[in-house]
């Protein structure tokens, strides 16, 4: 019974078509699903992925029309990663997105990484990080995360030389999304804000069996705890990462904020062992849900944050071709009979060809 690492997170949009438009055309994500939120079907549920939207490379959005701003705080996601293969195609990003108009902070030199950072429409504070060099810059590997690691003095220095970052991009313009730049890898890494460190490392560590792979402080203030935990040696794609903020602000629900993000299990029965675990310790868990693509039990980490444990399969080809996904409304079996009152009261989406199939 384990964590097999990130399954998806889900954000919430104000509006389907330019949400759509953002991370088809500007991040060059394909489309894999388009459905309605099954527990509210007067709306969206809008997937996003890698050519099959593989556990660890879904970013998955329920529209809510017309939502306000939500707000990063206790007990809610502060930003979501995405992998970059290297530091080129890293600022090529940098040039892409600054050419197209969107605020880019950055390349950080985040010690384990480095990084960018800019807004999509909806304010969802989104990072473009590379792979390299890892957990073990600064400590061995059978090591890591077993010690605080204060942020390097001289990288401290050198994130706040803010006319040289500024200045750092790549040369010429970047029309096209090359594959070195491509974000089909998926996630990088989850950032999610709590009140306690301690409470956060027993429910991540002690309770769901994830390794801690990094003790630091936040680069930006090092007097707030910077905790990482991961499966096996915290590859991309594994890794939950928590500030922490005591007696901080609530998290706000609303437009560009994460309603949960879901962790990847084996399969179904794993899930049921996962849930009696669960309930044993105390916490609230839901009943398994079926989402059609997989089953989902829901629970909160101890400052409220939605955990989902989602299985790993069906997957998103269970009801339409690879070549094909995310080219029609699908509905699960349940609201099949509701399509012709369902799909007009959704607005119609347009797509550009190139985001339907990779």
């Amino acid at each position: 019974m384990a964590i097999l690492g990130i399954h998806h997170i889900t954000i919430v949009t104000a509006n389907a078509q330019r949400n759509v438009d953002f991370y088809t055309r500007v991040l060059g994500l394909r489309l894999v699903k388009r459905t309605v939120n099954f527990d509210d079907p007067g709306s969206y549920h809008l997937y996003y992925g890698d050519e099959t939207g593989r556990p660890g490379t879904a970013i998955t959005f329920f529209e809510w029309p017309n939502a306000p701003r939500g707000r990063w705080g206790v007990g809610g996601t502060h930003h979501v990663a995405m992998v970059v293969k290297d530091y080129d195609g890293l600022l090529k990003w940098k040039r892409r997105l600054t050419d197209l108009g969107v605020a880019v902070t950055g390349p950080l030199d985040r010690h384990y990484f480095q990084s960018i950072y800019f807004n999509d429409p909806d304010g969802t504070i989104l990072e473009i990080a590379t792979q390299d060099p890892g957990w073990t810059v600064d400590e061995a590997d059978e090591l890591i995360g077993m010690t605080y690691q204060p942020p390097p003095d001289d990288m401290v220095i050198h994130n706040r030389d803010e006319e040289r970052i500024a200045a750092t991009t790549w040369p010429e313009p970047v029309s096209e999304i090359t594959a070195d730049m491509a974000l089909m890898q998926g996630i990088h890494h989850i950032t999610a804000i709590g009140s306690d460190i301690n409470l956060t490392h027993e429910f991540y560590s002690d309770l769901l069996g994830m390794r801690r792979v990094k003790m630091t402080s936040n680069f930006e203030d090092p007097t707030s705890a910077h905790w990482y935990w991961g499966v096996g040696e915290g590859r991309p794609g594994t890794v939950i990462t928590y500030f922490e903020r005591k007696g901080g602000r609530r998290m706000q629900m609303g437009a560009g904020q994460t309603h949960h993000f879901a962790l990847a299990v084996a399969d179904e029965q794993t899930q049921l062992e996962w849930r009696e675990r669960l309930m044993h310790a105390g916490y609230r868990v839901s009943p398994v849900m079926d989402r059609v693509y997989f089953k989902s039990i829901y629970t909160n980490d101890p400052d409220g944050h939605i955990v989902e444990l989602a299985t790993v399969g069906p997957g998103f080809a269970v009801d339409e071709a690879v070549e094909t996904l995310g080219t029609s409304l699908k509905l699960p079996p349940w609201l099949e009979a509701q399509r012709e009152v369902i799909e007009p009261a959704l607005t119609p989406l347009e797509m550009p060809d190139w985001a339907l199939a990779k």
